[in-house]
């Protein structure tokens, strides 16, 4: 194991430490209505050599120069179904930005999986990464969307696509968030795949970092990477948030034992910073959870967010509302009283 391996087994024995009981590996059944989707489909939106679809959840009086966030679900998912769960459309709404979901289809993976692990959907230019990538181009023509301020977030084969995006389109994104994800370049058959799910393959850190910088033709300013991942998660093995941070701590060049540690709604949060004080990469170890996006259900008046479901799970940390506070998306009302007291 690496010197990053064994910094995640000393993490869990934290967890485990100030977490006063583990999460339930299952999600609670939920007893909400089902709300219609708000997501609406974009057809036409480019040449798509990935064969996905493309949904949209644009808030009404959208502010100019919006953020967009990107998201990818995972394996027997749909967009509409991981939305109803995570709530990206309803903090979209809350906090003034747009979303569009990339959804695979059974003609491409019977299990709607992303081809996370095929070399031609995951190089530059080419296959389900460029259908993505049209996706952004669109929302931003469409939208106005604020280049600078575009961000992805999937899980699990959503998460090894993410990861993919990152790597392959760097300069188009300023951060990621992998829930349950493998390492670009983790895997390159549907064989390898299966293997690296159980556990990653061993690399140096260089060479994990090389697969990113071989990704594309960016040289500097990566985006920045949250990584999330369940300590009882037997789909994809905890080694592969391992490998993830060797990844992008090399891509960044940043000292793997240089992070800073807390605690966050009783689970464990790492993260490491450039000399400036920016959060480059940090790391949740969700203590007790098992394969999915970790959740925090909201009240009953307050639905469309966080809602348990398959492979969406009551973790008591909501990983969109974090990440959509890291990433600056705060609700308008918060952002200004911000600005005024840095004035």
């Amino acid at each position: 194991m690496t010197k990053v391996a064994k910094v995640t087994r000393k993490a869990v024995a934290a967890a485990s430490a100030v977490s006063p009981a583990p999460v339930a590996a299952r999600a609670k059944t939920a007893s909400r209505t089902k709300t219609a989707s708000r997501l609406e489909e974009v057809v036409n939106f480019g040449s798509n050599p990935g064969r996905l679809r493309m949904l949209r959840y644009v808030p009404p009086d959208l502010p100019k120069k919006a953020p967009l966030v990107v998201v990818l679900h995972g394996c027997q998912q749909t967009a509409e179904g991981y939305d109803r769960g995570s709530g990206w459309s309803t903090l979209a709404r809350e906090r003034g930005f747009a979303v569009v979901y990339a959804e695979q289809t059974r003609s491409n993976n019977a299990s709607l999986c992303f081809n996370w692990f095929r070399p031609s959907n995951v190089t530059r230019d080419r296959g389900e990464v460029m259908s993505i990538r049209q996706m952004v181009a669109r929302m931003v023509a469409a939208h106005g969307i604020d280049r600078k301020r575009v961000f992805i977030t999937g899980l699990s084969a959503g998460g090894a696509m993410t990861a993919a995006m990152l790597a392959t389109y760097p300069d188009v994104f300023c951060g990621g968030g992998i829930i349950a994800g493998l390492p670009y370049g983790a895997a390159r058959d549907a064989h390898r795949a299966l293997a690296a799910m159980k556990s990653a393959p061993d690399h140096s850190a260089k060479d994990w970092g090389d697969l990113v910088r071989r990704a594309s033709p960016v040289s500097r300013d990566f985006p920045t990477v949250s990584i999330w991942h369940g300590t009882r998660d037997h789909t994809v093995s905890l080694t592969n948030a391992d490998a993830l941070l060797q990844q992008w701590l090399d891509v960044h060049g940043l000292d793997s034992a240089g992070f800073t540690q807390s605690e966050v709604d009783g689970h464990i949060r790492r993260v490491w910073k450039d000399t400036s004080g920016k959060a480059l990469v940090e790391f949740y170890l969700i203590e007790g959870m098992g394969h999915g996006t970790p959740l925090k259900p909201r009240p009953a008046s307050r639905p469309r967010a966080d809602t348990p479901g398959p492979f969406m799970l009551d973790a008591g940390i909501s990983s969109s509302m974090h990440l959509a506070t890291a990433w600056g998306l705060k609700k308008p009302r918060l952002l200004s009283a911000l600005k005024k007291a840095a004035e």
